[in-house]
């Protein structure tokens, strides 16, 4: 999908504080998406991968919206 700036600003400074967030907070946790946001920081740096998990989300966030339903978390 790629982080494209034509799109609205607001909403992706959203998503992307969100992705800070979780970059933050990746070494309380111990799931496989951590371990990846983890390894990606290591190479990366901190604002690329928080950029990352928003890119990742964003495809989330638009299904719920587009949909009008509640997120349900995946069970492991």
């Amino acid at each position: 999908m790629g982080d494209s700036k034509r799109g609205d600003k607001y909403l992706r400074s959203l998503l992307v504080h969100g992705g800070r967030s979780v970059v933050q907070t990746v070494d309380k946790h111990k799931d496989y998406r951590s371990q990846w946001i983890g390894r990606l920081e290591k190479r990366r740096g901190r604002n690329i991968s928080a950029v990352a998990v928003a890119n990742k989300n964003a495809p989330t966030v638009w299904a719920v919206l587009t949909k009008k339903r509640t997120y349900a978390v995946a069970s492991t």
